[in-house]
């Protein structure tokens, strides 16, 4: 942990922070004073640097057993293994093509990474990183989604496609559902057949179902540029990111309408529900992460927003860590880094 007077994030984002008025986001060592009413729901608590890593960084996933958090680094062509409870980055992959995507499989302890810029998506050995297989899909390879019972993993693809892996063998899947354009987040029902997925350029959720290959589209009024999604499938909420304007945008997945449209943090890429806590987090490239109260399915308002930096837009929320890791690429003078909040009660 480092000292807020030091020449670090901690001193940039706490300086934001001291200027918003959130004392209670600095780290318990130094929080004097502070009292639970006065501590924000994200608390700034750890500084991560990546040495050498260079321009944007893209999305995460979490290898749990290990502790690991592990990120494609589009900017740098790599990807970046970081040991959680060391702080410090353990391996990097080299000699990848834009990185975006990346998701790790506990039961096969294999972790894919999708290329943008060579359209393949690479698997690699979960403990030696070696690589196993290179599998073709042509363009723009981009989010990643497991359906665990189904052993598939899902790849969003080029000018709009939706196709699979059998994650037992590293074949690509004959099966793939067409899109208008290219599909940006997109998440899985775990009880029902459903694939939502975020068409960013004409403002609409396709809704695409698994059993009869059937795509549903939930046009998005008065909002547009929709990147980020998360999934309450327990409420049948969808929680979306919209860029233009910025802003919550919640919708009932049970008939595809808005039911909550709120302001939040620009520039967003990511979006993380926190079902113990019932609350949403948005990082947005703007410099700040919005916290989001769920009272009920219909019912949200704005807990927070708090400072981190610009172009920080991409991570995770570990939820055995309580922790949101936050990609950051470099900045004025200070190198590329994750931050790591931790989730307050």
């Amino acid at each position: 942990m480092k000292s807020p007077s030091a020449p670090s994030w901690y001193r940039l984002i706490l300086a934001a922070a001291g200027a918003a008025g959130l004392a209670g986001l600095r780290p318990a060592s130094h929080a004097e004073g502070a009292n639970d009413r006065e501590s924000p729901p994200l608390r700034l608590v750890q500084d991560i640097p990546l040495p050498g890593v260079e321009g944007r960084l893209d999305h995460f996933t979490i290898d749990p057993k290990r502790k690991r958090v592990i990120f494609s680094a589009l900017g740098n062509n790599s990807v970046e293994v970081v040991d959680a409870f060391a702080g410090r980055v353990i391996h990097t992959i080299t000699g990848l093509d834009e990185p975006q995507g990346s998701a790790y499989i506990p039961e096969l302890d294999k972790l894919y990474v999708a290329n943008a810029g060579s359209g393949k998506v690479h698997v690699y050995n979960g403990t030696s990183f070696q690589l196993l297989a290179t599998i073709e899909f042509g363009d723009d390879a981009d989010n990643l989604r497991y359906d665990a019972a189904a052993k598939r993993l899902y790849v969003g693809y080029g000018d709009g496609a939706i196709a699979g892996i059998d994650v037992t063998t590293d074949k690509r899947l004959e099966t793939e559902y067409k899109v208008d354009d290219h599909p940006e987040s997109f998440q899985l029902e775990t009880k029902g057949t459903r694939i939502f997925v975020n068409i960013a350029t004409k403002n609409y959720v396709a809704v695409i179902d698994r059993k009869d290959g059937s795509v549903a589209k939930w046009k998005l009024e008065g909002v547009g540029q929709n990147f980020p999604m998360a999934l309450d499938e327990d409420d049948g909420r969808l929680f979306l990111g919209t860029r233009k304007p910025s802003r919550l945008v919640v919708l009932d997945t049970a008939s595809g309408k808005i039911v909550a449209n709120l302001p939040a943090a620009g520039d967003m890429d990511d979006l993380f529900y926190d079902a113990g806590r019932k609350r949403i987090y948005i990082p947005g490239g703007d410099g700040n992460i919005s916290v989001f109260d769920q009272k009920d399915p219909n019912t949200y308002s704005e807990l927070a927003k708090i400072p981190s930096a610009v172009g920080c837009r991409t991570g995770t929320f570990y939820v055995k860590r309580d922790k949101v890791y936050l990609g950051c690429p470099p900045h004025a003078n200070l190198g590329a880094a994750v931050l790591v909040f931790e989730a307050q009660d």
